[in-house]
């Protein structure tokens, strides 16, 4: 059953379809927001509205929602050219497009809903069926998206109305019913494409990823989800499971769950062997093929880094931790960013730690990492991959690490995973040098990652500042007398602020 919705207002503005075209054709055409918000306020009006029939109420949740997409993308596209919004202008991007998509999902669940409880009249929404329930999955699917993009709070409950419309589906035999999907737009699909296209994002641990990476994987995912696997039984190749008579999200397999009829189990399938053939061919050509819509030209690297992930997750054995874990519970002074780090680590900053620094509660560490539980997220820088430094309740050293997970478990608390790559760091200072200019009077500081082990070794890692390297030429540091030229071998990582950067080392005689 599906009862979740009442009645309202009647003598509706909607009530007579020319008006209603009419009035979807006087929104704004130039103002996406204002289109946007009357559209969710429309869903809203019409799905309360009494004395419409069930196939007329279809009919108008339909021609709102084909009148929004232009719109929705539009704000989706602004919303993620552009890492570095402010915070007003993220958030209001965010809200109009979730608030749209929840208004969508509630009205086309509506519709659904009067077929499901056998509502007066609803016989007549049997043919409209298949395509009502492809795009209620994909309005709760895009809502779900849109909270992972900000990675949490998540609405658990949206999992509990995706399993019983599907359901429904399965039971009514139309879930492998193909629909083309909105007009003008190319492209078929299922209820059970959608179905899986919603579990397949959420097992591919989109935690992990940047906004604008869970955008790629997304259409990654959608590309390949006529190739994926769903089925009633559990089998060897299978590592994914849900509960259609639950609310719970997708789970791996890590043992086999108690028999329900209600189970189904899901792997990416035979887009394994498509994914491992497209990565191929990316690095090949350095571009995505036409027939792969992402939506927008990206990087091969920002793309291959999704596809390398997607790979890893949709293993039949899907990745298990490097390092043991081991539970727990102490604090961490934390400092963010290049110039936060810098300022813990350099004694002549003039940061002041005091006011810089957070404390955080540690849940779990292993050697490759801390688990770590924030009471309360101040600002909005905590991003993946911010670089921060880390000092453990009663310790001397400073910790570096990088944030590689990120949950929201409300707007003020967050869970997140921080890789360590190094348990110890010293700033240094650096200077340019290349064949033809010489050596550059001006200094630059970085950050020498580990530095008992790295001086005079082959290699050392340095954490710069972004934008200081320079193509063509090296770096030069000294120690205790001693002069070191740094040959960049490659970059490791990056994030807003800083390069991780590897380089070989080589000793420069006294004579020079």
């Amino acid at each position: 059953m599906l009862k979740f919705f009442g009645a309202g207002k009647a003598d509706h503005p909607m009530a007579d379809l020319k008006e209603a075209r009419k009035l979807l054709d006087e929104l704004a055409p130039n103002d996406a927001f204002k289109a946007l918000d009357e559209l969710s306020d429309w869903h809203d009006s019409v799905r309360s509205a009494e004395g419409f029939k069930p196939e007329y109420r279809a009919q108008l949740t339909q021609l709102i929602d084909e009148a929004a997409q232009l719109h929705v993308r539009k704000l989706s596209r602004d919303y993620l050219a552009s890492p570095s919004l402010s915070k007003f202008q993220e958030s209001r991007l965010w809200s109009a497009i979730h608030a749209y998509y929840k208004q969508a999902a509630l009205s086309y669940a509506a519709c659904i809903d009067l077929y499901a409880t056998g509502a007066k009249g609803a016989d007549s929404l049997k043919n409209a069926l298949p395509l009502l329930t492809v795009r209620a999955l994909r309005a709760l699917a895009a809502q779900m998206k849109w909270q992972t993009l900000r990675y949490g709070p998540f609405e658990d409950s949206l999992w509990g109305v995706v399993a019983k419309i599907y359901a429904l589906a399965e039971t009514k035999k139309y879930a492998r019913t193909k629909v083309s999907v909105y007009p003008a737009i190319p492209g078929e699909s299922s209820a059970e494409q959608e179905f899986l296209r919603a579990v397949m994002l959420a097992a591919s641990s989109p935690d992990g990823l940047l906004p604008l990476e869970i955008e790629i994987a997304e259409r990654l995912i959608a590309h390949f989800s006529a190739s994926f696997t769903l089925v009633l039984a559990q089998q060897p190749d299978i590592a994914y499971w849900i509960d259609l008579a639950t609310s719970m999200p997708p789970l791996r397999l890590a043992r086999p769950p108690q028999h329900a009829p209600t189970l189904r189990f899901f792997a990416a399938g035979k887009a394994s062997e498509e994914l491992e053939q497209l990565i191929k061919t990316v690095k090949a050509t350095g571009a995505v093929p036409s027939s792969v819509g992402l939506g927008g030209t990206y990087e091969p690297k920002v793309i291959l880094d999704v596809l390398d992930h997607l790979y890893l997750y949709w293993s039949t054995k899907p990745p298990e931790r490097k390092h043991p874990r081991h539970n727990v519970k102490t604090r961490l002074a934390v400092t963010h960013g290049f110039e936060g780090v810098m300022g813990v680590l350099d004694p002549s900053s003039t940061l002041n730690f005091d006011d810089a620094a957070e404390s955080w509660i540690v849940d779990n560490v292993s050697a490759g990492g801390f688990g770590v539980t924030i009471p309360q997220v101040k600002g909005d820088w905590l991003k993946i991959g911010t670089l921060l430094g880390l000092q453990p309740e009663g310790g001397q050293n400073w910790v570096i690490g990088i944030v590689r997970r990120l949950n929201r478990d409300s707007a003020q608390k967050a869970s997140i995973g921080v890789q360590t790559i190094a348990r110890a760091a010293a700033p240094v200072k650096l200077r340019l040098q290349s064949g033809s200019m010489g050596l550059s009077t001006d200094a630059e500081t970085g950050i020498l990652l580990d530095p008992a082990a790295a001086v005079g070794a082959p290699e050392a890692r340095l954490v710069l500042k972004a934008g200081a390297m320079v193509e063509g030429q090296n770096l030069q540091y000294e120690d205790k007398g001693a002069t070191f030229l740094l040959l960049p071998a490659g970059t490791q990582d990056k994030g807003v602020d800083y390069e991780l950067v590897r380089f070989r080392q080589m000793k420069r005689d006294t004579g020079e």
